[in-house]
């Protein structure tokens, strides 16, 4: 990848460096915020509440956060804020000067944090390298963890997403994907989403995902076959919501004018508003029998994209089992 392709994508200001493969490991990846999200209202309303909370909860202490960027990354003030919310001692030293010193008080409160919310240190989004490097995605996601966990009750943004560059290096090169990050819950109210019957299907029958898999496609390619188009791929073709809207217009009859959504999308923008109109219209027509967030259908969420199919699927093969079925037949 040439470097003035990296100057344009990570809309770099002159003077700072975009990476060099040596920064990243072969098969590593690193995650960069373009300034547009940046500045993004809701972003920025997310850091301030944060802000606001931790130096709430640790005026006490007569500590003040000016930046969740700068002011987090070695551990001082998560260990203190860690201990008040957690009503515990931490066996980790108060004032740590060298960065070898700063790092092994970082590790000891991460560890007490990921068993506090009991998470294992790969499922959680943050780590100690990307907080001492003062990554600001995993510090919100840490802090929006503690928050949840220990003050429920705290009016976080809802829906704060915003667009990142993911750098991968690889056998050929940086790769670059632009991708959407979810930093708070795609919810109305502080209900948390109710399970529904693929929540169960992933958990407890994870062997029978491929079969409905297989029986959803199979289903959307007798439909999509008058278009001339075919899925092969149920957990990718969808991302970009084209296929979705053609399929809603010919199930459910709909005619949609290319004014009003992407053919060609370009960004994960475009994306999103394509998946976000198929989903508003499978609302109005009541198949949607749980939340789905058009960020998880973007970013190829199996599980959220066999949601949105499953509504489908239902109601036209149960239709095509009554049009089958002569009148006065027994059920």
């Amino acid at each position: 990848m040439e470097p003035e392709f990296l100057y344009d994508l990570l809309q770099l200001p002159k003077g700072v460096e975009p990476p060099a493969e040596e920064e990243l490991s072969k098969g590593g990846k690193k995650k960069y915020l373009p300034p547009t999200s940046r500045k993004d209202p809701k972003f920025e309303e997310l850091q301030k509440v944060l802000m606001e909370w931790i130096n709430a909860t640790l005026l006490p202490e007569h500590i003040v956060v000016r930046s969740l960027e700068e002011d987090m990354f070695d551990g001082l003030i998560l260990h203190h804020l860690f201990q008040r919310l957690a009503a515990l001692k931490l066996e980790a030293e108060d004032i740590a000067l060298t960065a070898t010193s700063q790092k092994h008080k970082l590790t000891v409160v991460l560890e007490a944090v990921n068993r506090s919310l009991q998470l294992e240190e790969r499922q959680a989004k943050w780590s100690v390298e990307t907080i001492f490097n003062k990554d600001l995605l995993s510090t919100l996601h840490l802090l929006v963890a503690l928050a949840k966990r220990f003050q429920p009750d705290l009016s976080l943004p809802t829906n704060v997403q915003v667009e990142v560059i993911s750098i991968e290096s690889t056998k050929s090169g940086l790769k670059s994907e632009k991708l959407v990050e979810q930093l708070t819950e795609y919810t109305t109210d502080k209900d948390q989403p109710p399970k529904d019957v693929f929540d169960e299907l992933f958990k407890l029958a994870p062997e029978k995902v491929n079969a409905v898999k297989e029986a959803i496609v199979n289903f959307v390619n007798q439909k999509l076959d008058r278009l001339g188009l075919s899925v092969q791929n149920l957990d990718t073709q969808f991302a970009d919501g084209v296929i979705l809207l053609l399929l809603i217009g010919q199930l459910e009859g709909f005619f949609l004018h290319l004014k009003e959504f992407y053919l060609t999308p370009n960004s994960p923008a475009e994306m999103l508003h394509n998946v976000t109109l198929a989903l508003e219209l499978l609302k109005d027509e009541g198949l949607l029998s749980c939340p789905v967030s058009p960020e998880d259908i973007v970013n190829k969420d199996a599980k959220s994209t066999l949601r949105v199919l499953y509504g489908l699927f239902c109601k036209h093969t149960q239709k095509a089992h009554r049009d089958r079925t002569p009148r006065g037949a027994p059920n």
